[in-house]
C-alpha cells in the first residue's frame, strides 16, 4: 500500500520498455485495486498486472471486497492469495484461501498462493510440517491440470520487511519440501511444472544467490521493488537462472 496513481504511472512508464521478453522471464506487478485498470492499459507486451487479494464470491453483500469477476473483466492476469499479512491481520484461514484458489482458476486468473511460518515455528523445527499443512489445505479439490497453473510463494513471516532473509540454504530446503508435498499429491510431473517463488526481504544484493538455487523459480518482492531501477535489476536477475 504505497504508490498513488501518479506515482504508479510514473513507475510503469519507467519500466515498461525495459522489461525483458516473456520468453525470458515472467514479470508481474501486483498493485492496489484502485490502480489496476490504469496499469493494465499501460502494461505493454512483457509486463502483466495482478491484484493483491480478492474475495471468492462473484458478487454479493461483501462491502469493501473485490470479486474475481471484477478482476477478470479489468484485464488482470494474476492475484496474490493467502499473503501472511492477510492471514495475520485479517484472520484469513486455509479454508478461505482454498475457496479463493478455486475462484481464481474459474476466472482464468493465475493464483500466487503464499505459505510460510512464524519465527516460533522455525525455531521449534516444525517448519516443514506447518508448510505441508498449508499446502495440502490450500489445494483441496484442485485437479492436476489446474495445479500446473498455480504459483506458490514461500514467504517466511519472520523475514518479511524485517531485513532478515532466510539463507539460500534455508529457502532452498523449504521450497524443496513444498515441491515434495506437491509431488505426493499430484506426482512428479506436476511438481516439476509448478513454479515456486521465494519472498522475504529479497533485494538486489541477494537475488542472484537465491535464484541460483535449483528449486527456487523466482521471487515475490515487496519494498525492494518500489524503485524502478531496483525493480528492473530484480527482474533481469531471473534471466540468469
Amino acid at each position: 500500500m504505497y504508490k498513488v496513481r501518479d506515482e504508479a504511472l510514473q513507475f510503469i512508464y519507467s519500466v515498461t520498455q525495459e522489461v525483458p521478453s516473456t520468453d525470458l522471464v515472467e514479470t508481474v506487478i501486483c498493485a492496489n485495486d484502485v490502480l489496476l485498470r490504469c496499469l493494465v492499459k499501460r502494461q505493454g507486451e512483457n509486463l502483466k498486472i495482478g491484484a493483491q487479494n480478492m474475495h471468492y464470491e462473484e458478487f454479493g453483500a461483501f462491502t469493501g471486497e473485490t470479486s474475481p469477476r471484477v478482476l477478470e473483466t479489468t484485464g488482470v492476469s494474476y492475484v496474490i492469495l493467502g499473503h501472511s499479512e492477510r492471514r495475520q491481520m485479517f484472520n484469513e484461514t486455509d479454508a478461505f484461501v482454498n475457496k479463493k484458489v478455486h475462484a481464481a482458476l474459474e476466472h482464468e486468473l493465475t493464483p500466487i498462493v503464499c505459505v510460510g511460518e512464524t519465527l516460533d515455528i522455525r525455531e521449534a523445527g516444525t517448519t516443514n510440517n506447518w508448510i505441508k499443512g498449508q499446502v495440502e489445505k490450500a489445494f483441496v479439490g484442485i485437479s492436476a491440470d489446474q495445479m500446473v497453473k498455480v504459483i506458490i510463494a514461500y514467504e517466511p513471516i519472520w523475514a518479511i520487511g524485517t531485513g532478515k532473509t532466510a539463507s539460500k540454504e534455508q529457502a532452498e530446503e523449504t521450497i524443496l519440501a513444498i515441491r515434495n508435498v506437491i509431488e505426493s499429491l499430484y506426482g512428479s510431473s506436476v511438481a516439476e511444472k509448478v513454479r515456486i517463488l521465494y519472498g522475504g526481504s529479497v533485494k538486489p544484493s541477494n537475488i542472484d544467490e537465491l535464484l541460483a538455487q535449483p528449486n527456487i523459480d523466482g521471487a515475490l518482492v515487496g519494498g525492494a521493488s518500489l524503485d524502478p531501477a531496483d525493480f528492473l535489476t530484480l527482474v533481469k536477475a531471473a534471466i540468469k537462472k
